[in-house]
């Protein structure tokens, strides 16, 4: 029996018409999809009606199969003679865990492609008209997962200031210690900043403040994941950005 390929897929943030070509391509086509939770259901529509549409969502604490169980149910397909897409919110290898996949499958004798999609940064700031760089405010982007073992023994300093740009992926549950972080590290607290909710969908909020009032915006606001968090000078340019952080800046400091 031929063995079948595994097709790491980036779904990007949601919208269908934010796919590749060469992903709708294999989504229409794929006798088998392993898709997170985050891949919208117009995606998941573009599917064959054959197909068998395998979830393996991930949330906070719970995940439906562990990663292990998940790159084996990948390898066991493609043996089977199957292709399988192994679909994912963003890009598979910008925190999408493509990389273990990868490794398993290459090990077992699969053969792989992996299709780059819009990753969740990209299209949360397009969505929210943020430049992660601009000539007069940053020349450097990085990006970080704020959920994870040993979160405070990271060590972030320099990732975030004048002239830089720190994303953090899935930071809405530790807001309060990524702040605390930030700021014992030396970041200014009337840092602007901007969440992205849902970014690229119907339902998207962006909501903005400043490092020291992050934990409070994410509680007032009752911001829920998916969220990306945006710091930096780029998330207060554009229309009335930069007076509305202006004045929470002055307030913020009047209350320190």
């Amino acid at each position: 029996m031929k063995t079948g390929t595994i097709y790491l897929v980036g779904a990007g943030p949601g919208d269908p018409d934010l796919l590749t070509l060469r992903a709708a391509r294999l989504i229409e086509r794929a006798p088998v999809i392993v898709h997170d939770g985050l891949v919208s259901a117009d995606i998941l529509a573009l599917a064959s009606p054959d197909a068998e549409l395998i979830s393996v969502a991930k949330r906070r604490a719970h995940h439906t199969l562990p990663q292990d169980q998940i790159n084996a149910l990948l390898v066991r397909e493609a043996l089977a003679g199957h292709d399988v897409v192994r679909l994912k919110g963003g890009d598979p290898l910008i925190f999408g865990r493509g990389g273990e996949e990868a490794e398993d499958a290459r090990a077992a004798g699969v053969p792989i492609e992996i299709v780059p999609g819009i990753s969740a940064a990209n299209g949360a700031a397009a969505a929210a008209q943020i430049a992660l760089t601009h000539r007069d405010a940053a020349s450097i982007v990085s990006f970080v997962a704020g959920q994870c073992k040993g979160l405070s023994d990271q060590n972030w300093s320099g990732l975030a200031g004048k002239g830089r740009t720190l994303v953090i992926y899935m930071g809405v549950k530790t807001a309060p210690q990524i702040a605390e972080k930030l700021m014992a590290d030396g970041l200014a607290p009337d840092m602007p900043l901007a969440v992205i909710e849902n970014a690229a969908r119907p339902e998207m909020r962006v909501v903005r403040g400043m490092l020291a009032g992050l934990p409070d915006l994410v509680e007032q606001e009752a911001i829920k994941s998916p969220a990306l968090i945006v710091i930096g000078d780029v998330t207060a340019r554009g229309t009335g950005a930069i007076a509305q952080v202006a004045q929470k800046a002055q307030t913020t400091q009047a209350a320190l």
